[in-house]
This record gives structure tokens, C-alpha cells and sequence, in this order.
């Protein structure tokens, strides 16, 4: 292989740093999100909104006459783009499992103790609050938005920001688990066994093609349609099926024949070959790092940013205010998020590390894992997202992205601040 195509893989391999890449894209999105959403709420609330929500109520047909299909522009993104970023979030997980901070069983064990803390202390408020009139939004205030996250804690430098990061991350990849789980089995309703057999047959093919080495990414393209149509066909929701393409990407190394002088290679021994060829397969990163590099952008700073935009666009008036003011569900989200991400996050990485069930690496403070547990406060976009399902009444549903928003905003000033203090106090 000639100097000049080491180079490239070489500097292929430091452009897809899966661990760098992914804050940096998530903090530098967190931005984007937060913009998107002040957006939708001036234009809901000018005198644009009534266009704005004709627009997202307006109907998109496909009708091929075998086969038709109508969904309103709303749930096009809701449903169909946001697949994409539950296919972000599926490699990412994957990625955790196989190579990552959950690939063993000690280094898994503290976030996903702490990440069922921070689920669960959450539901538990939410239906102490609101259980008894609405009951539905449980799973509201359990779920993390990963890139504003990781934005608050961007904005805020400690000596242990290094080992807070990966424990962050590690949390919130498993409440990512949990609530895809939430979403599969609380969410999904009226299941369909006809379709439900259609959906077993694509992964089976999938995994076919996945063991034949197929590798003609547009195959996969086509059986992920296939694979969405079926699932909201069967009653599951069908952003489950980007989910599931995730998981079942390959987690081999990724080679790209580009970066490999075949002239060169065909003038060396077997042995060599393979030696050669083997160095090159060690310093590359997997297909699943690959693909997450390829798609993450979109939903970091597309998809999710017009989610953002199309949901957090919620008419806000005095009255609007008294309601949520006088709801238990809007105190029950709330709360749930703010008291209850910290709280139960903390409770439980303290009983793990006290009692060795789990690690952290380095000295963290105690202080430093309640701002982290605060930091996670900021639903957001899944909590937005599992609203929207929770909630069929349109007011209801406004009434649950606003407290979102202001329990969302009042967790990352929470954490911001907490941090600053910590900070003030190491110097």
C-alpha cells in the first residue's frame, strides 16, 4: 500500500473518532434544537400560526393503485423522519454494547443502575402527582435528551468532565433503551398478527443478508420501508424499525477498497495479503461507527431540529398558563424532571458505588453527580416525542410539551449553575 493511501486511511480513521464525533455533533446540536424550538414558538404564537399549523396538518398521498397511503405533513416527521434517529440511536447503542462503556459487565453497571433510577424516581412522581386523573403520561418525564445534555455540560470545564462524559453518555444510551421499550409495549396497541408475521419475515431476511456479507446499502434501504410500513401496519409504532436496523448493523471492522493499492497488494504473498490487509481492518473503525458517522449528521442537525421545530410550536396564552399552572399533569412532568432525573440518579449510583456493585473511573464528586443527574432533567425531544403518543387530546398534549419546555430549561440552568459552583470551588 502506497504512502499516500495510509495516509488516507490514516486520516479517514481520525475524521470517524465515533467517541469525539458524537459530543462534539451533540453539543454543537443542542444549539440547533434550542433555536428550532423558540422558532416554532414565535411563529406559533404570530401571525404566521395559522399557516404554520395548516401546513402541518396539510395531507401528503402516495397512491401507486396497488397500493395508497396518506399521512398529515406532523406525523411524516414525527413517525417517519424521526425513524432515522431512532436508527441513530440503535447503532449508538450497539456501538455502547459491543465496543463501547456498556461492552462490559462492570463498566455497565453503574449508568444502568443509575439510568433505572433516573426512570423510575421520575414515574413514580409523576403518578404520585397526576396518576389518579391522567395516568397515561407516566413515561413522560423518564426519557433524556442526550444532545442538550451533553451541551450543558459542554458549557461548564472540570478537572472530572473527562469521567463525567463517558458515565453521561452511558446513562443516557439506557434510557434510550428504555424508552424504546416504554414506546414498544406501552405505545403500541391493537397489534395486527398478519402484519406482525410480515414484520418477523424482513429481519429474518435482514439477518440472511447480514450473514451472506451483503453490503449494497439500498437492499437495506428498501427492507427498512418495508420493515416501517409493516410495523405501523401491525399497530407497533414504526419508528421501532429504525431501532431495529440499528442493532443489526455489523460491528466488523469497516474497510473502505479505496484506501487499498490493489495493484500493490496483488504483487505480495498470501501471507502478506492478508497480513497487509489485516493491519488495515485494525485500524479502521466498525460499519456500525461508520454508518453512525454517515447518518448522524442528518438527524443531529436536520431531522431533530425540525422535530423541534414542528412540536415545541405551541400556542401560549394567559390562559394557556393558568391551565398548566392549575394541572397535576403539568406539576407531575415537571417535577418528574427535575427533582425526580436528579434524584433518582443520584440515589442509585450512590448505593451502587457504596456498596461496589459499580465503578466510575476517577475521583467524581458527589456534587458533580447530582448536576450530571440535573443535566439529564432536559427531556426534551423523547419526552416531546412519548407526549405526543401518551396524550390524544390536542390540549392535553400542548399542555405536556409546554411543561417539558420550561422543566427542560429550568433542569440545564439547574445543572449550569451547580456546575459554576463546583468550578468557583476547585480554584
Amino acid at each position: 500500500m502506497t504512502k499516500n493511501s495510509q495516509d488516507n486511511l490514516d486520516s479517514s480513521v481520525s475524521r470517524i473518532s465515533p467517541f469525539a464525533n458524537f459530543f462534539k455533533r451533540e453539543s454543537s446540536s443542542g444549539i440547533l434544537i434550542v433555536f428550532a424550538s423558540i422558532l416554532g414558538l414565535i411563529i406559533a404564537n404570530s401571525p404566521l400560526s395559522k399557516n404554520y399549523f395548516e401546513i402541518l396538518k396539510s395531507k401528503l398521498s402516495f397512491d401507486l393503485g396497488f397500493f395508497a397511503f396518506e399521512m398529515d405533513v406532523s406525523h411524516l416527521i414525527n413517525d417517519g423522519l424521526m425513524t432515522i434517529f431512532f436508527l441513530v440511536v440503535g447503532l449508538e447503542i450497539k456501538r455502547e454494547l459491543s465496543s463501547g462503556h456498556l461492552s462490559n459487565i462492570k463498566s455497565a453497571l453503574l449508568p444502568l443502575l443509575a439510568a433505572i433510577g433516573g426512570m423510575l424516581i421520575p414515574a413514580v412522581i409523576y403518578l404520585m402527582i397526576a396518576g389518579d386523573s391522567y395516568p397515561s403520561g407516566w413515561a413522560i418525564p423518564v426519557a433524556t435528551d442526550i444532545a442538550l445534555a451533553l451541551g450543558v455540560l459542554s458549557l461548564v470545564s472540570t478537572k472530572n468532565n473527562a469521567n463525567l462524559r463517558p458515565f453521561l453518555l452511558g446513562l443516557a444510551v439506557i434510557d434510550d433503551i428504555g424508552a424504546i421499550l416504554i414506546i414498544a409495549v406501552f405505545f403500541s396497541v391493537g397489534i395486527k398478527l398478519n402484519w406482525l408475521l410480515a414484520v418477523l419475515v424482513v429481519v429474518g431476511i435482514v439477518i440472511a443478508l447480514k450473514y451472506l456479507k451483503v453490503q449494497y446499502i439500498f437492499v437495506y434501504v428498501f427492507l427498512g420501508v418495508i420493515l416501517w410500513f409493516s410495523l405501523y401496519e401491525a399497530g407497533i409504532h414504526p419508528t421501532i424499525a429504525g431501532v431495529i436496523l440499528g442493532l443489526l448493523a455489523p460491528s466488523n471492522p469497516f474497510v473502505s477498497k479505496e484506501y487499498i493499492d490493489t495493484e500493490e497488494l496483488m504483487d505480495l504473498s498470501t501471507v502478506e495479503n492478508v497480513i497487509k490487509t489485516k493491519k488495515i481492518a485494525q485500524g479502521s473503525v466498525s460499519v456500525v461507527e461508520w454508518l453512525e458517522n454517515q447518518i448522524h449528521p442528518w438527524t443531529a442537525f436536520l431531522i431533530v431540529p425540525l422535530f423541534a421545530f414542528v412540536n415545541s410550536g405551541i400556542v401560549i396564552t394567559s390562559q394557556s398558563i393558568s391551565n398548566a399552572v392549575n394541572s397535576p399533569v403539568a406539576w407531575a412532568i415537571f417535577f418528574g424532571l427535575v427533582a425526580g432525573k436528579p434524584l433518582g440518579i443520584f440515589l442509585f449510583t450512590f448505593v451502587s458505588l457504596k456498596t461496589n456493585v459499580g465503578a466510575l473511573s476517577g475521583k467524581v464528586r458527589w456534587s458533580e453527580i447530582f448536576a450530571t443527574g440535573s443535566s439529564a432533567g432536559i427531556g426534551f425531544t423523547v419526552s416531546i416525542f412519548i407526549a405526543k403518543l401518551a396524550f390524544e387530546d390536542e390540549t392535553l398534549q400542548s399542555l405536556a410539551v409546554f411543561s417539558v419546555l420550561i422543566a427542560s430549561v429550568t433542569s440545564a440552568l439547574l445543572s449550569y449553575l451547580l456546575f459554576r459552583v463546583i468550578s468557583l470551588q476547585n480554584r
